[in-house]
């Protein structure tokens, strides 16, 4: 697929997607963005805002096998992962699937489950396979896994863990439509559920081909010097406790490029940086204590930081 037909394909689902989600543009945009990087995608925010409607846009835009897990404390890790059970007709043992054998997982409420389970996540998502009972299974590809989780301190909630939290290439929150698009979303649920009217726009073997494009996108050697220095600055800011790990650098390098791609170019830009820098880095940060007494949030951090490191120059 070259460049032009990419380009197309991608403000396709764009488009198919805003049916079912409206008036949430930016989000739709930077979900996609993240697929295409090959990441996952942890939504935050309050319960009724449409965050399982944009799962469920999503993979029947892409015409993606999907599961759907609700977590609760009494969810195991094999109900993640599958497990092996005797066959007594056979002999033989035989391995049970579980829900995350598809190609996009919505893990729903993430942060209610215990984090024996949370673990379970963590091979899937890096790895994309699962192993149980000493025996690795390949999961299809691609595989993407968009969590949502109520903000900590809901009841019932737990904090995830640092490494699972880096594992997600994004973390989002959707918030209220305003007024305008509130009163669309009445009109049109009124009628019908306009998830019904999702129209496959691509598919698995399209969207395993569109993220190979946007891998392919040329970064310069200046911008991975930008890169490093942003990484750099938030290991040695004295209002943060641990920085942004190789990982965070590797996913703010993928989704620029994959910004490059939607924007029509086959090179990255510092703007192209810029736009996903927060998204990427945000929620990996711990801050020190000093900037939780003085109220500072990760968000006011990093934009002190980007405003510190200087703009590379593409000129020749």
């Amino acid at each position: 697929m070259n460049n032009s037909n990419s380009i197309k394909k991608v403000r396709e689902i764009v488009d198919e997607v805003k049916k079912a989600v409206i008036g949430k543009d930016k989000i739709i945009i930077k979900i996609l963005l993240a697929i295409l990087a090959r990441g996952h995608i942890l939504i935050e925010d309050i319960p009724g805002v449409g965050k399982t409607t944009m799962a469920l846009a999503f993979s029947k835009s892409l015409s993606l096998e999907h599961n759907r897990i609700q977590f609760t404390p009494d969810v195991l890790p094999t109900d993640v992962t599958g497990f092996t059970v005797y066959n007594k007709h056979t002999g033989n043992f035989e391995f049970k699937a579980g829900a995350s054998m598809c190609n996009l997982l919505l893990a729903d409420e993430i942060n209610r489950t215990s984090s024996k389970t949370q673990s379970a996540l963590l091979e899937i998502m890096e790895e994309g396979k699962v192993t149980v009972d000493g025996t690795t299974h390949d999961l299809p590809k691609p595989f993407i896994v968009i969590a949502t989780q109520n903000p900590i301190g809901s009841v019932g909630t737990q904090a995830l863990p640092e490494s699972q939290l880096d594992r997600f290439m994004i973390k989002l929150s959707m918030g209220y439509p305003d007024i305008t698009s509130e009163m669309e979303i009445l009109k049109v649920k009124s009628n019908y559920n306009p998830i019904e009217y999702i129209n496959p726009i691509a598919d698995a073997e399209t969207l395993v081909s569109l993220q190979k494009v946007a891998e392919n996108i040329h970064v310069d050697d200046k911008i991975y010097m930008y890169i490093a220095r942003l990484v750099e600055a938030t290991r040695n800011h004295p209002m943060i406790k641990l920085g942004i790990s190789t990982r965070g650098a590797l996913a703010l390098m993928a989704v620029s490029k994959a910004t490059a791609l939607l924007k029509g170019r086959d090179y990255v830009i510092p703007d192209d940086i810029a736009y996903m820098y927060k998204d990427v880095f945000a929620h990996r940060l711990i801050l020190s204590s000093n900037a939780r007494i003085n109220n500072l949030t990760s968000e006011e951090i990093l934009d002190e930081i980007f405003n510190s490191v200087k703009l590379p120059s593409l000129e020749p």
